[in-house]
């Protein structure tokens, strides 16, 4: 008896299988369709959010990070930080971030790791403990600026 039903659970554990996998006897497969039924507000956020990835235009690059500076004046300093990089470092932005609780003073927007190098050499000397920092920023890019306008200014 037990051996009947074993062999009965088993029959059908394989009739089963085949019809899953689309198995017909004589050898022909057939083919299964996929519906995917979801919320349409997924659908929605989804797009949504690719379309707001589309409009922000950011590269990757890098900047220099001066100071991590906490404690009750360490606002006040990073903003006279910053300012003090304005007056010796014409031409190069800075940044104060408060990654809480740290007001954090970063410089710089380079492309590559190595202009980021050459400049944390430059300012190492004024300000010790200086590190670079892989970033992904946003800027306000002129793309006439990055494609070449002729052969000569590549």
């Amino acid at each position: 008896m037990k051996k009947n039903l074993l062999i009965v659970a088993l029959v059908a554990l394989i009739g089963s299988f085949c019809q899953a996998q689309g198995y017909t006897p004589g050898g022909n497969r057939s083919r299964g369709q996929v519906q995917i039924v979801g919320d349409v507000a997924v659908t929605q956020l989804v797009k949504r959010h690719i379309e707001l990835n589309e409009r922000v235009r950011t590269i990757p690059g890098y900047r220099i990070q001066v100071a991590s500076l906490s404690g009750t004046s360490s606002k006040n300093r990073a903003f006279d930080m910053k300012e003090r990089i304005h007056m010796n470092y014409p031409g190069v932005e800075a940044y104060v971030v408060f990654d809480e609780p740290n007001f954090k003073v970063k410089v710089g927007d380079f492309r590559t790791r190595l202009e980021a190098y050459v400049f944390l050499q430059n300012i190492r000397a004024e300000f010790p403990g200086t590190i670079i920092r892989d970033n992904i920023y946003p800027t306000q890019i002129n793309w006439d600026e990055m494609v070449p306008e002729s052969e000569d200014d590549i």
